[in-house]
C-alpha cells in the first residue's frame, strides 16, 4: 500500500512537470529575484509604461496649447509649423522634380471606362507602376481622385481598390492608384528563388528599410510621399484631368498617405482618409505604433498629434472615414474629430469637416465608399451622388501588371530605397573626423536628449547569495523616477582594502552569466568587484512582447518601446546609457570599491549603451565590448538587419558612428571582441579593423597606441583567459 502511494506521488510529480532537482527557472530565480515579488508585479511592463507616461505628458501639453487657440491666424501659424516639422522628420527637402518619363504599357477596356497601365519615374530610374482609370463616357476634363494604397495583398490589383476605382471612373472621375514601395510590382527585397519578398509582410519590409532611413536622418515616408507627389504630377499632366478639382482618398496605409499628402500638397482640394486617423493617446493605449512610414519621429516630442494633419489641410473639405470595430481606435478618431471641429469653426467653415462611422471592421467597406462618393460629388462636382455603387469587373493581378515579370527589380532594374539611402548616408557623412571628446559629448547629448540629473541614488536590498569565495548582494537602484534597475553586486570575501570594480551589462540581463563558474564569477575570482545590471528593458525587466505570431519581434525586438521612445525624442540607447551611469554612481559610493579603477564590460545588446555611457562618463576607466554591433554603417550596408532597432538613434549617421565614440575615448583603453554585423553575425578582425581606422588614428594622436584592441574570442575560451591583460592592467 505504502509502495503504491509512493509510486502514485512520483507519477503525479512527473505529470506535473516537476523535477526533483532544482529547475533552471528555480536557479535563475535566485538571481532574477525581483519579478516574483508583489511590489514589482509590473516590472516587465516598466519600460513601456514609463515611455507611455512621458508621451502622455507631452500630449497633454499639446492639448492645453490647442485649447487656447482663439483665431484663424493661430491655425495658419500652426499649419506652417506642422509642415516644417513634417519636412524635418522626412529628412529635409524632397528630391528634385526630374522628368517622369511616363509611358503607357497596356490598356484594359471596361464598360464606361478603361484602365491604362502606366510606369513613371518618381526619381531617376526609381520606377513606379500604376493603374489609371479613365471614363469613356461624358466630356472632360474630369475631376480626379488620387488613391494611395493600403497594405492589402495584391497592391493596385486588390479587389476592393478595383471596386472603388472602377466606381469612381464610372461616376465621371479620373482615378490613379500606384504600387507602394514594398508592394505589388515594387517589392524592394524580392527573392528570385522564392518569387516573393525575403520577409513575410510588406510592413516588415517597410520597417527594415525604414530603420535604415532613420539612421540617416530620413524616413521611409520621404520616398512614399514623394511617389505620391509625383503621381499627382502625372495625374495633372493628363489632358483629361481638371486640375482645379482634385480629390484624395485611401484606406489604412492609404489613409496614412492621404493624411500626409493632404498636409503637404496644396494642389489637393478635398481629402477623405479611411481607417487611419485616430489619436496618439489611443494608439499607445491599443495597438501601438505601426510600420516605419507611419511614424514621423519625433512627432509627439514636436507637440503634434493626428489632428494636426487635418489642421494642415484646413479649411478645405475633409472627411474622416472610420470603422467602429477597427483596430485603429474609434475613440481616438472621435476625439480627433471633436478637436478638429473647433478649428474648422475658427476658420468659419464647419460644414467642410465631417466624420462618418460604419459599424464594421478595418477596410474601405461599402458604407465608407458610399460616403466618399457623396463627399467628393458635393465638393468636386457641386452635386449630390444618388447613384448606387456600380458593379465592377475585377481584373487579375497579372492582367494589371505593368512589367512582364510582375516585378520592377526583375524586368527594369533601377534604383531601390536601399541604394538611395546609402547615397544619402554618404552625402551626410560628417566631416572632420575623428571628433574631440567634447564634440562627441555634445552630439550624444543632443541626439539622446541626455539630461545630467544630480540626485541622490535610491537603493533597496533584497538579500544575499553565498558562493565559494564571494557573495552576491541582490539590490535595486532607481535610475530615474519610475525606473528601477535590478542588480547583482558580486563581492569577493577576501578583505584587504578597496578593490577595482566592473560594471557588467549583458544584453541577456544580469543573470545571463551569473551562474557558478560563469563569466562574472571568473572576473570576481580575478579580483574584481562586479555590478551586473538589468538596464531597462533587459533581463527581468524585458517586456514579454507580441505573442501573436507576428515577425516584428524577430527583426525589431521591443518595437513598441523603441519606436515610441523615438517619437518622444528620447531613444532607448540614451535611456539605457543613463542606467549605466547611475550604476557607476552606485559603485563609486561603495566603500569596497576603488573609484579610480572602475571598468566596463558590455556584451551583445548591452555593449552599445555601455559605449555611449563611457563617452559621457570619464569615471569608466576602460571598457571591453563583446559581440557589439560594429557600426551603424553596417546596418545600411546590408539589405536585412535583425535586433538592432533598440540601439538606433534617429539621424545618428549625420553626426557620428560607433567607431567615432570609441575614438573619442582615447587614451582610455577599449577592447572590441567578436564584433558583429547588422544580422548579429560575427565579422572578422580585418573587417573590424577597417571600420575602426579613424579610432586607431585617434589613439595614435593621443599617444596611446595600445588603447584600442580588436580581437576575437573562441566560444570555448574562458573570459579569464581572453581578458587576462584587460583585468591585470588595473
Amino acid at each position: 500500500m505504502q509502495q503504491r502511494f509512493i509510486i502514485l506521488i512520483m507519477i503525479c510529480v512527473v505529470l506535473a512537470g516537476v523535477s526533483v532537482e532544482p529547475s533552471i527557472a528555480q536557479r535563475s530565480n535566485e538571481t532574477d529575484f525581483l519579478s516574483g515579488l508583489g511590489d514589482f508585479r509590473n516590472l516587465r511592463s516598466m519600460l513601456p509604461d514609463h515611455i507611455h507616461q512621458l508621451a502622455f505628458r507631452l500630449l497633454a501639453e499639446r492639448e492645453r496649447k490647442i485649447a487656447g487657440f482663439t483665431s484663424a491666424q493661430q491655425v495658419s501659424e500652426r499649419k506652417a509649423y506642422i509642415r516644417e516639422r513634417m519636412m524635418q522628420s522626412l529628412g529635409g527637402p524632397f528630391p528634385a522634380r526630374t522628368p517622369l518619363n511616363a509611358r503607357i504599357v497596356g490598356m484594359i477596356e471596361r464598360d464606361g471606362y478603361k484602365i491604362e497601365k502606366v510606369i513613371f519615374e518618381s526619381q531617376p530610374r526609381f520606377y513606379v507602376t500604376a493603374s489609371l482609370y479613365l471614363p469613356t463616357r461624358g466630356r472632360g476634363p474630369f475631376p480626379a481622385i488620387l488613391f494611395p494604397l493600403g497594405h492589402e495583398e495584391g497592391a493596385k490589383a486588390h479587389d476592393t481598390w478595383q471596386q472603388i476605382l472602377g466606381s469612381f471612373a464610372q461616376k465621371g472621375y479620373v482615378a490613379l492608384a500606384w504600387d507602394q514601395i514594398g508592394q505589388g510590382e515594387r517589392v524592394q527585397m524580392f527573392d528570385t528563388d522564392f518569387g516573393e519578398s525575403k520577409v513575410r509582410h510588406s510592413t516588415t519590409e517597410h520597417t527594415i528599410i525604414g530603420i535604415q532611413c532613420l539612421l540617416t536622418g530620413d524616413n521611409l515616408a520621404r520616398y512614399t510621399i514623394w511617389d505620391g507627389i509625383r503621381a499627382l504630377d502625372y495625374l495633372l499632366s493628363r489632358p483629361e484631368v481638371d486640375a482645379s478639382r482634385i480629390g484624395l482618398t485611401g484606406n489604412s496605409g492609404g489613409g496614412t498617405h492621404t493624411a500626409y499628402l493632404g498636409a503637404l500638397d496644396d494642389r489637393i482640394h478635398v481629402a477623405a482618409p479611411s481607417c487611419y486617423l485616430t489619436s496618439w493617446r489611443a494608439l499607445i493605449e491599443t495597438i501601438g505604433p505601426q510600420d516605419a512610414e507611419q511614424n514621423l519621429v519625433p512627432w509627439i516630442g514636436a507637440g503634434l498629434d493626428h489632428a494636426d494633419f487635418i489642421y494642415a489641410f484646413s479649411p478645405k473639405p475633409y472627411l474622416i472615414l472610420s470603422a467602429i470595430r477597427d483596430f485603429f481606435s474609434i475613440g481616438g478618431a472621435r476625439a480627433t474629430y471633436r478637436e478638429a471641429q473647433s478649428i474648422y469653426k475658427l476658420t468659419g467653415t464647419p460644414e467642410k469637416l465631417l466624420m462618418v462611422e460604419a459599424d464594421d471592421g478595418h477596410g474601405y467597406s461599402k458604407p465608407r465608399r458610399i460616403a466618399a462618393y457623396s463627399w467628393f460629388a458635393r465638393w468636386l462636382k457641386g452635386a449630390e451622388d444618388r447613384e448606387p455603387e456600380p458593379e465592377v469587373a475585377i481584373a487579375t493581378e497579372k492582367e494589371l501588371q505593368c512589367t512582364d515579370s510582375g516585378q520592377v527589380s526583375v524586368s527594369l532594374g533601377g534604383e531601390t530605397v536601399f541604394a538611395l539611402n546609402q547615397r544619402r548616408a554618404e552625402q551626410f557623412r560628417p566631416k572632420g573626423r575623428p571628433f574631440s571628446r567634447e564634440e562627441i559629448r555634445n552630439r550624444v547629448r543632443s541626439l539622446t536628449a541626455f539630461e545630467d540629473r544630480k540626485t541622490d541614488l535610491k537603493t533597496r536590498h533584497f538579500g544575499l547569495i553565498a558562493r565559494e569565495g564571494y557573495h552576491i548582494e541582490k539590490l535595486v537602484y532607481e535610475s530615474e523616477p519610475g525606473i528601477v534597475i535590478p542588480s547583482l553586486l558580486f563581492l569577493p570575501d577576501a578583505s584587504g582594502g578597496s578593490k577595482p570594480a566592473m560594471i557588467y551589462v549583458h544584453g541577456g540581463g544580469k543573470s545571463a552569466a551569473a551562474s557558478p563558474g560563469g563569466e562574472i564569477e571568473q572576473f570576481v575570482k580575478a579580483g574584481l568587484i562586479v555590478l551586473a545590471i538589468d538596464i531597462r528593458g533587459m533581463g527581468e525587466t524585458r517586456y514579454p512582447g507580441d505573442e501573436s505570431g507576428d515577425d516584428f519581434p524577430v527583426y525589431f525586438g521591443d518595437f513598441d518601446s523603441a519606436m515610441t521612445a523615438l517619437h518622444i525624442g528620447k531613444p532607448l540607447v540614451g535611456m539605457r546609457m543613463v542606467d549605466v551611469m547611475r550604476g557607476i554612481d552606485l559603485l563609486a559610493a561603495r566603500a569596497e570599491v576603488d573609484r579610480t579603477r572602475i571598468i566596463g564590460f558590455g556584451k551583445d545588446a548591452g555593449a552599445v549603451p555601455l559605449l555611449y555611457a563611457s563617452a559621457m562618463d570619464e569615471r569608466i576607466g576602460k571598457i571591453a565590448l563583446e559581440g557589439m554591433l560594429a557600426s551603424y554603417q553596417t546596418v545600411i550596408n546590408q539589405r536585412i538587419h535583425r535586433q538592432i532597432f533598440e540601439q538606433v538613434v534617429t539621424g545618428v549617421l549625420r553626426s557620428f558612428d560607433l567607431p567615432d565614440l570609441v575614438a573619442a575615448l582615447a587614451p582610455r583603453q577599449v577592447w572590441i571582441v567578436n564584433a558583429v554585423n547588422a544580422l548579429g553575425q560575427q565579422i572578422g578582425t580585418a573587417e573590424t579593423n577597417k571600420l575602426y581606422d579613424d579610432s586607431f588614428a585617434a589613439s595614435r594622436v593621443a599617444k596611446a597606441d595600445n588603447a584600442l584592441l580588436i580581437t576575437e574570442r573562441n566560444k570555448n575560451e574562458s573570459v579569464a583567459k581572453t581578458y587576462r591583460l584587460f583585468i591585470d592592467q588595473q
